[in-house]
């Protein structure tokens, strides 16, 4: 693997922004200097940042990559090239697959499709459901990122809703806890007024008081009462409703034994888009109103929020142009994903400091991550060049998920993803992949 030399950077890091150059040697971060500071070593490839922005690759804590059982959605290979197309260097993957990803021997098939077709580094959630709280207990610590419990019933069947196997969870998983909150009985409750209402004709605006905040609450407050009751670490995904936020203290990750997560289309996306979108925007949990999104964005700023992911859910599109009952929930969000906090920034909403902190820094403290989710030396080179005054025209780019669609259709994004280098390769630059190197399978600081 040979040297490169990175110049000219404005680097993002850790609260900083400094300009610097950097040099890798054997796929890790070996020496990061002033500018003009660096000798390049002989035979070393030079990459100019010429003033673009360099961050931590993402570590995206929540993707569904349809692998194994659903690929004709998407699959390991499509959906991880399409991540680094957008700047996310790692992924931690989620469980509800066909067969679901609920024992030791399911996480390694994971880890040995990912082995040799994932452009990204990967990590894989064990799934917890209502009949394998043995398996929780004896997960391969290094095999799994996490423990998944869908705490409301989503895509796949994997709703834990029995009393004794939740405490059981709680008391006795060895590994953080991370939760999709929704109360089912409200959801169903809901749904059958919407069904009275409108019969087979539901509109895609129905969507937010039929997966409603009432749901969210009601399920993200057990969750976390649950976690204070037995002393686990609970991680809730997708926050969706400016009411959840009470459950969640503001501060430093470090001090926390509870956390939580937004994702970029919540973060992005209101209610008013629904008659426009429809479909292409139907997600669980459902995208809400105008001030719980602002309100998650204050969150995000305050770190009530502790990391920002993508929650990538590939359908294709047949599947989404069927009407409101029978269009599944989810949305390819890996492409654009940085994108679209780099909205944030010129809107000033968000800095860039606190997009690497979300989306790197945050997420390798969160789950322990080696030697990863940071630009120090000695750590491995996963990065992302991001250009503020680039152009994304978002329809004039190949959408790389298998899907082919995307719910930014229409779209132009005010920055660019310049290059990613995964492992101190660079992988994607200017449009193209350059390299087929698969990452690497992500190792974890565990007791």
């Amino acid at each position: 693997m040979s040297a490169i030399v990175i110049r000219n950077a404005r680097l993002i890091n850790e609260g900083a922004a400094i300009d610097a150059d950097l040099l890798i040697r054997s796929g890790h971060i070996d020496t990061i200097g002033a500018v003009g500071t660096i000798t390049a070593p002989s035979g070393a490839r030079e990459f100019d940042c010429a003033g673009r922005l360099l961050l931590p690759g993402m570590i995206d804590d929540q993707v569904h990559f349809r692998e194994p059982g659903f690929e004709h959605k998407g699959d390991i290979a499509t959906e991880s090239r399409a991540a680094v197309a957008g700047g996310i260097t790692s992924y931690m993957e989620m469980p509800n697959c066909n067969p679901l990803t609920i024992s030791n021997s399911a996480l390694a098939d994971k880890h040995h499709r990912a082995a040799d077709r994932s452009l990204a580094n990967y990590g894989f959630y064990l799934g917890a459901t209502n009949d394998n709280l043995e398996d929780v207990k004896a997960v391969d610590l290094q095999l799994a990122c996490g423990v998944k419990v869908f705490m409301g019933a989503s895509t796949g069947n994997m709703l834990v809703d029995d009393e004794r196997t939740l405490e059981g969870i709680f008391a006795g998983s060895p590994l953080l806890i991370a939760t999709h909150c929704e109360d089912t009985p409200t959801i169903l409750a809901n749904e059958a007024k919407a069904e009275a209402r409108y019969g087979q004709e539901i509109p895609f605006t129905e969507h937010p008081r039929i997966r409603s905040e009432e749901a969210c609450y009601k399920s993200s407050s057990l969750a976390v009462t649950l976690a204070r009751r037995h002393g686990a670490r609970l991680h809730v995904l997708h926050l969706t409703t400016a009411r959840e936020l009470e459950l969640f203290d503001p501060g430093p990750l470090d001090a926390k034994h509870i956390t939580a997560e937004a994702c970029v289309h919540h973060l992005f996306f209101d209610e008013s888009w629904y008659p426009s979108k429809g479909a292409d925007i139907k997600c669980n949990p459902a995208i809400k109103t105008a001030a719980d999104r602002d309100a998650l964005l204050r969150a995000v700023a305050d770190d009530r929020i502790d990391v920002i992911a993508t929650d990538h859910a590939p359908h294709t599109r047949e599947e989404k142009d069927r009407a409101y009952a029978g269009a599944p929930a989810g949305l390819p969000l890996v492409q654009h994903a940085l994108l679209t906090l780099m909205e944030h920034v010129a809107a000033g909403k968000l800095t860039v400091e606190q997009i690497a902190h979300k989306t790197a820094h945050a997420p390798a403290t969160l789950f322990g991550v080696k030697q990863r989710g940071f630009i120090r030396e000695g750590y491995w080179a996963d990065l992302v060049v991001i250009d503020p005054n680039g152009r994304t025209d978002v329809d004039r780019e190949p959408i790389l998920s298998k899907c082919g669609w995307s719910p930014f259709s229409g779209m132009t994004f005010r920055s660019s993803i310049a290059a990613t280098f995964v492992n101190g390769v660079l992988a994607y630059q200017a449009g193209r992949f350059e390299t087929d190197q698969p990452g690497r399978r992500l190792e974890y600081h565990r007791d």
